[in-house]
């Protein structure tokens, strides 16, 4: 296969300078910058991501244009809460779920994810997702991370 991921993911945003706190808040690392734009390393020499400042920060949410999805591992998704939290992040509702209630289990079949949501100093959305399952047979709702745990090994409490 010639594709071997993605490299990088851009964001609008109305300050360069609060961005760029915020997601080094994240642990990523400031690779360049200048009044119009920033690009972070997320791992070094393998995926960055690029904020623009842009009025385009102040358009609507869609996924479409204000989204990005950070790759965790599984291991470590019920720690994520706790840690953007300790880094002063507050957890976003999304699709009906609370901050108590997520991380939460994404229904897209045929592959099911663990994500946790919450929003960057413009509103963009950002998610911190981690794979429980590829090519799932089974067609599950969204759930809680709690409540897929205990669907998939009931004899834990």
């Amino acid at each position: 296969m010639m594709m071997k991921g993605l490299y990088e993911a851009h964001l609008p945003v109305s300050d360069i300078k609060a961005s760029i706190s915020f997601f080094e808040k994240l642990e990523l690392t400031l690779a360049y910058e200048n009044e119009r734009v920033a690009f972070l390393w997320i791992e070094k020499g393998k995926t960055w991501l690029g904020i623009w400042k842009a009025d385009m920060s102040t358009i609507p949410y869609h996924p479409a244009t204000r989204h990005v999805a950070f790759q965790i591992e599984t291991s470590s998704i019920e720690q994520i809460k706790a840690w953007l939290i300790e880094k002063g992040i507050s957890i976003h509702p999304m699709f009906g779920f609370s901050e108590e209630q997520q991380p939460l289990v994404l229904d897209n079949p045929p592959q099911f994810h663990a994500a946790i949501y919450f929003l960057d100093p413009d509103g963009n959305l950002l998610e911190c997702i981690a794979p429980l399952e590829i090519d799932a047979v089974e067609n599950n709702d969204m759930m809680t991370y709690k409540d897929w745990v205990r669907k998939k090994n009931p004899f834990i409490d």
